[in-house]
């Protein structure tokens, strides 16, 4: 967890996921480094130090899965899991040049847990290709009777090969996010170059951006409420936490039943939009992430094209606005700034249309090419 009051832990049970790709013949190296606690989309912390980019070490790998998606750019490994709520799978792929897939809630049931009925946060694949991203969701997903939000369908049903997604979709193309949040003209312009590949393939693209409105208000409350369950541990440590993680429990201890049940209200509206904006768009493409890679002695973008940024979780909208959708979310490989820098581009489908998703992504990938760039530190 990259805290030092778990520095020594070693667990004595796998996650349900683990004891699945184990079976399937995984080999299990090591774990890979993380923020403190899983906060923030850039990955430090005191135990284990900084995960550096590697196209360029002097920025940030993003995170939360930042040492995951550092280790698959390097060729450490062929294949990592991670966790998603604010964007942890989507974030560092896009800093990294790989592929982080954010599976629909239940996709891949998580046990053991104190909530089996969450859906903010989700367990999913990351790798150098999509394909590789979903053989690892094919041992991955599948139903448990544990998990009353289980979805159905048997992982096989994401192996690869795939067969031709329709090309005759409509995808609404936002790579300004519609104006709705600050993106860094960089991010914009590097979108706005794969566009012409992504029609050349057969899609028609329109300009398009869902109601997202009171995202931000849904994702604080219902985030804040998750934090709180680490309470009892900052009572019992305290002065051993970091600032963000400590703000985060100390808003959801302030919650009130109001709050909840207005952000239960709000997040109930922003699943019924989002179906009416998917009868008109089959796919939804924006930003994985709102800013290059930042350098890496910086905590967090304190401001995203002259836009200051209120709190930590700020620039990281693009993608936990998608987190509170239910929708299935993948960052693939888009593009390099003037500088060198990865671009990822997010790829966002109906909840429950997982598959659809990826195969959109892997015709993505082959019409730009951007992730068969390497970067000079890989093995």
């Amino acid at each position: 967890m990259g805290s030092p009051i778990f520095a020594d832990q070693i667990p004595d049970e796998d996650e349900l996921f683990v004891e699945r790709i184990r079976t399937a013949g995984a080999i299990v190296v090591g774990k890979t480094n993380t923020p403190e606690f899983g906060a923030g989309s850039h990955t430090f912390n005191p135990v284990f130090g900084l995960t550096r980019n590697p196209y360029d070490p002097s920025r940030s790998a993003g995170g939360s899965s930042g040492g995951a998606a550092a280790a698959l750019a390097c060729g450490f490994v062929p294949i990592a899991d991670g966790s998603d709520l604010g964007g942890s799978l989507r974030n560092p792929a896009s800093f990294c040049n790989v592929v982080g897939f954010r599976p629909s809630p239940g996709r891949v049931p998580s046990w053991p847990t104190d909530d089996p009925t969450q859906v903010l946060a989700v367990d999913g694949p990351m790798a150098r290709t999509v394909a590789d991203a979903a053989l690892l969701l094919s041992v991955m997903a599948g139903p448990d009777p544990r998990v009353p939000i289980a979805l159905p369908e048997p992982g096989a049903s994401f192996a690869p090969p795939f067969a031709a997604d329709d090309p005759d979709g409509v995808i609404a193309w936002a790579p300004d996010a519609g104006a709705s949040m600050p993106v860094d003209p960089e991010v914009v312009q590097v979108l706005e170059g794969a566009r012409s590949a992504v029609e050349g393939s057969g899609w028609r693209t329109e300009p398009g951006f869902p109601d997202l409105a009171d995202a931000r208000r849904v994702f604080l409350v219902e985030r804040a409420a998750m934090y709180a369950a680490l309470g009892p541990l900052l009572d019992a440590h305290p002065g051993q936490m970091k600032p963000t993680v400590v703000w985060n429990i100390e808003e959801g201890r302030r919650l009130t039943a109001d709050d909840r049940n207005e952000a239960e209200r709000l997040h109930a509206g922003i699943r019924s939009r989002m179906a009416a904006f998917f009868e008109r768009f089959d796919l939804l493409v924006m930003p994985a992430a709102q800013v290059p890679p930042f350098p890496a002695d910086l905590e967090y973008p304190t401001e995203v094209d002259g836009h200051p940024m209120e709190t930590y979780l700020d620039w990281m909208e693009c993608c936990w606005c998608i987190t509170v959708t239910g929708s299935p979310a993948i960052s693939v490989p888009c593009g390099f700034t003037p500088s060198g820098l990865p671009v990822g581009v997010q790829i966002i489908g109906r909840p429950g249309e997982d598959l659809r998703v990826l195969r959109a992504a892997h015709a993505f990938e082959a019409a730009t090419g951007a992730g068969r760039r390497r970067p000079a530190l890989a093995g």
